[in-house]
């Protein structure tokens, strides 16, 4: 239980349902969708179209979405991949044929199909019990008639004012003379809930065909893409078996490659190679181990992580307890690695995260992102839409297996996760962040399983990301403890923002109580009853 001395939040308890968004706005319509006889995945539904419209940095229709369901409270679980796949038309070679050798976050190249409408009519079908159309009408109306910015909003909002204005749609859009709004703004999108009522009204094909594909062609043919009609018409999300881990007693679950949520369990495999007993969670030590986890576990991303259905992904050997031991051995306590690896993989050829539990048991674990704030910046101002930046993730290297090729999915990072128990599901949880996230994962749940924490504290407990040769530190870890992981080798910086966005509920079977908690780096409540 947290200290009541400091500033914090409270876990949030209730025992017919329970929701946890990084969006006030979003948590309320979850809350009523439960409260009104909706389900999870309804509910999950509707909060998720709502932030497409309250925090269009972070996600929206233009953007992917993957989902892991616990349909009744079990360990049968659900996956399912709506991430889009690069244009036919692209491939490597006329990437290079144009001196282009890396695809940047506002390329027009950077835009992959948008998965996410097809992902929720997917779900919606498999999973959902409320009429779609009535699960858009919230955001339709905060399209439409206004929503309130936020805070955390509305400082991302203004991170990303440069790139808005490099495209007039997207500053149409998303700016007003030039600036983005403050916090306690009213801001609308009418041509946003134009086009969700099209949506509510003919589902999946209003997007993917007709009128809308057609402006969504001619705004991304415009910025110099090459997808066509009948990349979107081909549009569609993929029903997956899930992989996982064992870790502190639990199984911990994520959607296997495209997405980097093997690089979640690998970290985890890493980590429960060492006793972290007696250690202090916001101690050196410990997070001196996280930071050599995550350095090999995302070298080993970086090298096989792709679309299995385009290369040869090794998922076996990744998640081997053969290979985390391999790694381990590349681990020298009290001294920062080598970024580059020193042979280690030799021998071994913004986005919103959102759970809901109801009634019944059902949990979904969602996410939906445009990657990086406001995606590529590229929009279709008379839809409303800003497309994702979803091909940066892939690379100009012919022979790679993450090389970018038409029809293909690139290395994804955004990964839903969901903990069972002796056949129960009791962790519905998630860390949006972009790469961050499998730092995340394995942090937020170590902070429960071998530290104790509540679902609240381990949420709120400080922070730090080994990214590319430097560890981000919070600054709420301690000045001794940040010279004390500097003096072991590590560059240490602060972060720009503070890392991820947590949200998690557990399901305690134990007492029937739903047990939430939420992103205080955010702008989200959880909510229960």
């Amino acid at each position: 239980m947290r200290n009541f001395s400091n500033p914090g939040r409270s876990v949030t308890y209730g025992m017919n349902g329970a929701v946890a968004t990084s969006s006030s706005h979003a948590s309320q319509v979850a809350l009523s969708i439960l409260q009104s006889g909706g389900n999870a995945m309804d509910a999950a539904i509707a909060a998720c179209a709502v932030q497409c419209v309250v925090d269009p940095m972070q996600t929206g229709i233009g953007g992917d979405c993957f989902a892991i369901v616990s349909p009744s409270g079990g360990d049968d679980l659900y996956g399912l991949n709506g991430s889009g796949k690069a244009p036919m038309a692209l491939t490597a070679d006329k990437l290079l044929d144009q001196g282009i050798d890396e695809i940047a976050l506002t390329s027009p190249h950077a835009v992959t199909v948008p998965g996410a409408i097809d992902a929720w009519c997917s779900l919606h079908k498999s999973h959902g019990s409320m009429d779609f159309a009535d699960l858009l009408a919230p955001a339709i109306d905060c399209a439409e008639n206004g929503f309130v910015v936020t805070q955390r909003t509305s400082v991302d909002w203004l991170l990303a004012k440069d790139k808005l204005s490099q495209n007039p749609a997207a500053a149409a859009l998303f700016l007003k003379n030039g600036e983005t709004p403050a916090a306690g703004t009213v801001w609308k999108n009418p041509n946003l809930a134009k086009t969700l009522k099209a949506i509510a009204k003919n589902g999946r094909s209003a997007f993917y065909e007709g009128e809308l594909a057609e402006k969504f062609v001619a705004a991304l043919n415009a910025a110099g893409a090459l997808h066509d009609m009948d990349d979107f018409s081909a549009a569609s999300s993929d029903v997956v078996d899930l992989i996982n881990t064992e870790f502190g007693g639990h199984t911990v679950h994520q959607i296997p490659p495209s997405g980097q949520g093997i690089t979640a369990l690998l970290m985890m495999n890493i980590l429960k190679g060492y006793d972290m007993d007696g250690l202090d969670p916001i101690g050196a030590k410990r997070l001196h181990l996280q930071a050599e986890a995550a350095r090999l576990a995302y070298l080993a991303r970086d090298k096989y992580v792709a679309d299995p259905d385009k290369a040869d992904v090794p998922v076996d050997m990744l998640l081997s307890d053969e290979f985390a031991a391999h790694l381990r051995g590349f681990i020298e306590i009290g001294k920062a690695g080598d970024p580059g690896g020193a042979g280690a993989l030799d021998k071994h050829k913004d986005t919103v995260y959102l759970s809901v539990v109801d009634k019944d048991g059902m949990a979904v674990s969602f996410i939906n992102s445009l990657f990086h704030p406001f995606g590529s910046g590229i929009a279709s101002e008379e839809t409303g839409v800003v497309f994702q930046n979803r091909g940066a993730g892939f690379v100009v290297e012919k022979g790679h297996p993450n090389c970018v090729e038409p029809g293909k999915r690139p290395l994804h990072t955004i990964i839903p996760g969901m903990v069972t128990k002796a056949g129960k599901a009791t962790h519905c949880y998630g860390v949006m962040g972009g790469a961050y996230q499998p730092v995340g994962h394995s942090h937020v749940l170590s902070n429960m399983f071998d530290f104790g924490m509540d679902v609240q504290e381990a949420i709120e407990a400080p922070r730090a990301f080994y990214n590319a040769g430097v560890l981000e530190v919070e600054e709420t870890v301690p000045a001794s403890v940040q010279q004390e992981l500097a003096d072991m080798g590590y560059e240490v910086r602060p972060p720009e923002m503070p890392h991820g966005g947590a949200q998690v509920i557990f399901i305690n079977h134990e007492t029937g109580v739903l047990e939430a908690g939420t992103e205080s780096r955010k702008d989200g409540h959880a909510l229960a009853y």
